[in-house]
């Protein structure tokens, strides 16, 4: 690329345009382009279909997000929502190595980043062990951490599976910032020496773990009980649930977990349209009303679906 001119940069981030009124998460690509072009000496600015760019970056999360058909024929785009795309596809070294620039994301008031990368599971609906490999160290949390927030979010997708990984979290004791690990920690991991780590960090609101199977139930109970015997508020503990069309599994594990009055349970349809998935209408309903509305904790699904005359 010759850089002898200055070049006009524009940036298009797929889900602030979709989720205009949502809250939105600060796209980690975007940031880390938008810093390697300005260190250049490049004006960076949003795309805007009414002028004119030397370079234009899309990067899309998810697949069922839509495509802006504005977009120049040249642009570059980049991110699991883009199924024609390669899932494995990176960032160039020098520019994933650039500490991302926030101010593209004004609004955002904490900092982002990975541990590590990759995982060493293969569930059939993630895309993590095809994108990122195996799990590996990637960053320290000193390299992550901004001076004007003491916020830091992490989107590692196994943490622990990692002993770096462990590492770093319990250097993060007393560090005096708080953090969320918003991709959930697999609780299969969780033995009582990482629980006294879990439980003596600093949270910004919860303790984030999946129970995506059947398989799951027995150790996220232990690791609930962990927690929980080491002082950890039950509402500070958060579930991720996801909802496949085996609508049953589902149920069998809300009923496994309901019992502790005070977690929070986050139901998730499966959604996967690069491998064809998408919710059907019992999925929804279980989501959308069974759990988040609370009806799960005093019904069971089958005595919902009578209440309700909801059949599927």
């Amino acid at each position: 690329m010759n850089k002898d001119l200055t070049m006009k940069i524009g940036l298009h981030d797929a889900e602030k345009e979709y989720f205009k009124k949502g809250k939105r998460f600060p796209n980690y690509a975007l940031m880390k382009i938008s810093a390697w072009h300005k260190a250049q000496g490049d004006q960076v600015e949003w795309w805007n279909p009414l002028y004119e760019y030397d370079l234009v970056y899309s990067s899309k999360v998810f697949d069922f997000t839509p495509d802006n058909p504005y977009l120049p024929d040249d642009t570059i785009r980049g991110g699991t929502g883009y199924r024609d795309i390669s899932v494995d596809k990176e960032l160039l070294p020098e520019i994933d190595n650039m500490f991302p620039d926030y101010s593209i994301y004004p609004e955002c008031d904490y900092a982002i980043g990975y541990l590590t990368r990759g995982c060493p599971n293969n569930c059939r609906w993630c895309v993590v062990p095809r994108k990122e490999g195996q799990i590996r160290a990637y960053r320290t949390w000193r390299d992550l951490v901004r001076k004007d927030t003491d916020k830091l979010i992490l989107m590692d997708n196994n943490i622990l599976a990692c002993e770096y990984g462990i590492e770093q979290l319990k250097s993060l004791i007393g560090s005096g910032y708080q953090i969320d690990l918003n991709q959930g920690i697999d609780a299969r991991l969780v033995t009582g020496q990482v629980a006294d780590i879990l439980s003596r960090l600093s949270w910004i609101r919860f303790i984030r773990f999946s129970c995506d199977q059947k398989s799951q139930i027995v150790p996220v109970r232990r690791t609930v009980n962990l927690l929980i015997e080491r002082g950890v508020k039950p509402y500070r503990i958060f579930i991720y649930l996801l909802v496949t069309a085996d609508i049953e599994d589902a149920s069998e594990r809300i009923e496994a977990l309901k019992g502790y009055k005070a977690i929070n349970i986050y139901a998730q349809a499966e959604r996967n349209e690069r491998m064809g998935i998408t919710p059907n209408a019992g999925q929804l309903e279980f989501q959308q009303r069974y759990v988040y509305s609370g009806c799960y904790r005093t019904e069971t699904w089958k005595e919902y679906c009578a209440r309700r005359g909801f059949k599927y």
